[in-house]
């Protein structure tokens, strides 16, 4: 069994098909999707298909390309969407720096209110990171992220980062782009993760793996991601959906929430 967890299966991408693509996942050996909400417009979305899907879970929280957007009883939104019972996590929260949407002040200080947040609530964070390696690296030691974990979501950074982010409780997630043929840096750092702290996800309808490269992703392609990790650390796919399950289940407390 298989967890995917990151996607966006409320996309409008999914609207003519939705029910099937939560089959053919299932039908897959996917046991739980964590479906992330990360505006006002897609965390009801997502609360919604937590609902009506036992095995849907939801991380919910503010994504740094709409920071902008924020206001203040967001954030007060968010922190009663933590005592959810189906709510594992908050994010995807952090910086991009790649689309000039929102201003780095901006995302800096939202990124930091939903660290705080996470303290308090004693959750655990799904990081975005996009061209921002430095600062939120910064802003996660200065805020004590440590204490709370989580997942550096779809990484894309150096050893040298994941070695960081690991020294901060933080699990190490590959997509996709771990299946591509030029995807060298990936491969390097998946390589020497050590197998406790790795985990898989689809980030659906986005980055679909190999062969299905640019076309829309969809969960059930997660095992593609696990037999590329396979490969790499010379597991067999089974061992590698062993320990990427218990992983999950541990980052995001599933055991001790009686999930």
């Amino acid at each position: 069994m298989l967890i995917d967890t990151h996607t966006h299966l409320d996309s409008k991408q999914f609207d003519e098909d939705r029910a099937e693509v939560i089959e053919r996942a299932r039908a897959a050996g996917i046991s739980r999707i964590i479906n992330i909400g990360f505006d006002r417009e897609t965390i009801p979305t997502t609360m919604a298909l937590a609902e009506q899907y036992d095995f849907i879970y939801a991380i919910v929280g503010w994504h740094p390309v709409e920071s902008i957007h924020m206001l203040p009883g967001d954030l007060d939104w968010i922190a009663s969407l933590c005592d959810h019972p189906k709510v594992v996590g908050i994010g995807e929260i952090g910086l991009d720096y790649h689309w000039d949407t929102s201003p780095k002040d901006v995302q800096q200080r939202v990124f930091r209110e939903q660290i705080q947040l996470a303290r308090q609530k004693k959750m655990p964070i799904s990081i975005h990171n996009r061209e921002a390696h430095e600062d939120v690296l910064h802003i996660l030691k200065e805020e004590n992220a440590k204490d709370v974990g989580g997942v550096m979501h779809c990484f894309s950074g150096s050893w040298e980062t994941a070695k960081q982010c690991l020294d901060m409780n933080f699990y190490i997630s590959f997509g996709g782009p771990l299946t591509f043929k030029n995807a060298r840096v990936p491969k390097e750092v998946l390589a020497q993760v050590p197998l406790d702290r790795i985990l898989i996800e689809t980030d659906a309808p986005y980055l679909a793996p190999h062969p299905y490269r640019g076309k829309r992703n969809e969960s059930a392609f997660v095992r593609l991601v696990a037999e590329t990790v396979a490969e790499i650390r010379g597991k067999s796919v089974e061992e590698i959906s062993k320990i990427t399950t218990e992983n999950a289940q541990n980052c995001f407390a599933f055991k001790e929430k009686g999930l």
